[in-house]
């Protein structure tokens, strides 16, 4: 269809729609008009105060809303950007790891080199955005850039550089906390010059964008129509795309990271009537810059104190999970990421002895992780009366992280048997962000809660997050796509609220950050009997739900048919996977990645019936955590790496290669 015809038929809808983009338009008015007569004035002689509320007019209200303005017309642009190219409607540099691989290199920058960072912020944040998205269109090349295996390649590959942020964080101090507030997106301004810097920059971008258009109208077509029309695809995507990088990490390095943006932009644009390529790259910029300008006159006006609460970056970060829920019908197709591929590696003839390998080999780590130790004269095995002065110290952390090494592994098996998902996890689906949430509530209500409050609250984030996302999915009859991406974004919600929190940068900010890296080294007595307990309890009743496990991936179709009900067993499941990632979680935080390893390595290993994959899954993901905890206290010894962010770091690169395979292992 030509441009002309596609301009004739959204004539009528255009016109049906310009009320929202007078309705965007209006509230901009208002809501800066609202600021004017409401903001705060200098207290003191009239002639004085008025000198000063005028330098703080033209100094800083009138940069920040320039800033906002052109911030949000360069990210909305990006995103209108990203999702033409690769045709999916959730693409944005959030979903695609743009800004976390932005944040990440601004972060190494600033802390090991801060001249170099000075010099090439721009450049800094540029290469980290661009090599993110380079890795997560790599793994999805293969499935052709299929827009639910993008995002979820986004995903891992944000938890992956978020465990690299938190390890700098904890590791550099106040200095690199400051770093993450300031990537919280503030955007607070003394003067003109974030605003003439990128300015220029976005000019450049919208005169590009333009002459882009044709390629871009010729890209909605299939890729066999764009080169029957002469379009070099290659070199054509390539500059799109380090064309969005660039502009999203313009304004990360200049205001930090606006999250989300980039998807509500160009989904506003479309309900303000945008149809064709012009239109919508016209529409989304404006809409985008709307969206933050009174976002962030939102912000001013609610006061100084909901600011230093809400960064304007984070607030407009909290749009992201509802937005990615409203676009989850326009998704289409299937991923073969989320389909069942071959058949296992291997099938094994006598599981029970694997088994009793796996277990031996769980105890010898358990003993290695015991004895085994460097110190300033080189390595130690301690026995006899070392030893036992040691227990005190070593053993509560290592039940600690076995137990819920285990319990995360059950969890990471019952949701992916409960969703017929292989690549659903705790981690993936948002049931550990949840837990975040609800831990972020309880400090936010109670200041320093107790261990108690903190498992109770965590565990309630958690249970509401499992179920709202089964609730939402269940609208789609539990289809993978829609599952996967409803999972994402109510992981993107969830973790908005904890960003908000990180933001304040006191002591319940260290709080999270500590949750984050999972960190056993202050574990006792309580918090290993709790694993322990948790993992017993927990883990026992799924023996008697095998038939559960067995029928639920069929489907719903032949699951009642073979007389088994589908909510009930997946409430019920839902209750002991949230649960155990609740409690999981507390212990060795929400980026271990253990959830999602352990039972692809049970089957993999060639583990068919349930319950040997179950039993595999609890020991692998205890024998995982295990090693991680010892490997964390000796490979920068006498230095400590927080278990949790070890092991998603040991676990990233797996998982990325898992979803470069064209098929995934059911």
């Amino acid at each position: 269809m030509s441009e002309a015809a596609e301009d004739s038929l959204t004539i009528r809808p255009a016109r049906r729609s310009i009320l929202p983009a007078l309705a965007l338009g209006l509230a901009c008015i208002l809501s800066f008009g609202a600021l004017l007569s409401l903001r705060p004035h200098v207290p003191g002689d009239a002639p004085i105060a008025r000198s000063l509320d005028e330098i703080l007019l033209w100094s800083s209200l009138l940069p920040r809303a320039a800033v906002a303005v052109i911030a949000g017309a360069a990210l909305g642009l990006a995103g209108a950007l990203l999702q033409r190219v690769l045709r999916n409607p959730v693409a944005d540099a959030s979903t695609l790891g743009i800004a976390s691989g932005a944040q990440l290199a601004l972060t190494l920058a600033l802390s090991f080199s801060p001249v170099v960072a000075g010099v090439s912020r721009e450049l800094t944040a540029f290469s980290g955005g661009l090599l993110a998205v380079t890795i997560v269109l790599a793994l999805s090349w293969r499935r052709r850039l299929d827009p639910v295996t993008v995002a979820v390649s986004g995903m891992i590959v944000g938890l992956i550089t978020a465990s690299l942020s938190v390890t700098l964080i904890l590791a550099r101090g106040e200095y690199a906390l400051s770093i993450n507030i300031w990537g919280a997106g503030a955007l607070n301004q003394q003067d003109w010059s974030v605003a003439l810097s990128l300015a220029p920059r976005l000019l450049v971008g919208i005169l590009l964008a333009a002459l882009l258009t044709k390629p871009l109208a010729v890209l909605a077509l299939d890729d066999a129509s764009a080169r029957s029309l002469g379009l070099v695809l290659l070199w054509v995507r390539l500059a799109i795309l380090v064309l969005s990088v660039w502009l999203s990490a313009s304004v990360t390095a200049a205001v930090g990271v606006i999250g989300f943006l980039g998807l509500a932009a160009p989904a506003t644009a479309r309900i303000c009537g945008a149809r064709t390529t012009g239109q919508f790259m016209m529409a989304a910029p404006l809409t985008g810059a709307a969206i933050l300008f009174i976002g962030d006159c939102l912000t001013q006006i609610l006061g100084t104190g909901f600011s230093d609460l809400a960064p304007t970056g984070a607030a407009i970060a909290l749009l992201g999970g509802p937005l990615l829920l409203v676009l989850l019908p326009r998704v289409h197709g299937v991923s073969t990421a989320t389909q069942a591929g071959s058949a296992v590696a291997r099938h094994l003839r006598r599981p029970a002895t694997t088994l009793c390998i796996m277990a031996a080999g769980v105890i010898l780590v358990l003993a290695l992780a015991l004895t085994v130790s460097p110190t300033l004269d080189g390595w130690s095995v301690a026995t006899g009366s070392l030893l036992f002065e040691l227990l005190p110290f070593r053993l509560p952390r290592i039940l600690a992280a076995g137990g819920a090494g285990a319990m995360l592994g059950a969890a990471g098996f019952v949701i992916q048997r409960v969703t017929g998902n292989p690549i659903a996890s705790p981690e993936v689906l948002g049931v550990s962000s949840g837990g975040g949430a609800g831990l972020t509530l309880a400090l936010l209500l109670t200041g320093m809660p107790s261990g108690f409050i903190m498992l109770v609250s965590t565990a309630s984030g958690s249970l509401l997050a499992f179920l709202l996302m089964m609730a939402i999915a269940g609208k789609s009859g539990f289809s993978s796509e829609r599952l996967l991406l409803a999972g994402i974004a109510v992981s993107a919600f969830c973790m908005a609220i904890v960003t908000i929190m990180l933001a304040q940068g006191d002591m319940r900010s260290y709080v999270l950050l500590n949750w984050m890296a999972g960190s056993t080294s202050g574990a006792g007595s309580f918090e290993a009997w709790s694993s322990i307990l948790s993992l017993v309890v927990l883990t026992a009743p799924l023996f008697f739900m095998t038939r559960w496990l067995t029928i639920l991936p069929l489907g719903v179709g032949l699951s009642r048919g073979l007389g088994v009900g589908v909510v009930r067993p997946r409430f019920i499941l839902a209750v002991f996977a949230a649960l155990m990632t609740a409690v999981a979680s507390l212990l060795v935080g929400p980026l271990s990645l253990t959830g999602l390893i352990a039972p692809h390595l049970a089957r993999l290993l060639g583990f068919r019936t349930p319950q040997h994959q179950l039993v595999a899954t609890i020991m692998l993901g205890a024998g995982i955590l295990v090693c991680a905890d010892w490997l964390a206290r000796i490979v920068i010894y006498p230095y400590q790496v927080p278990v949790g962010l070890f092991a998603a770091l040991i676990g990233g690169p797996y998982l990325l290669w898992l979803l470069g395979r064209k098929e995934t292992v059911a």
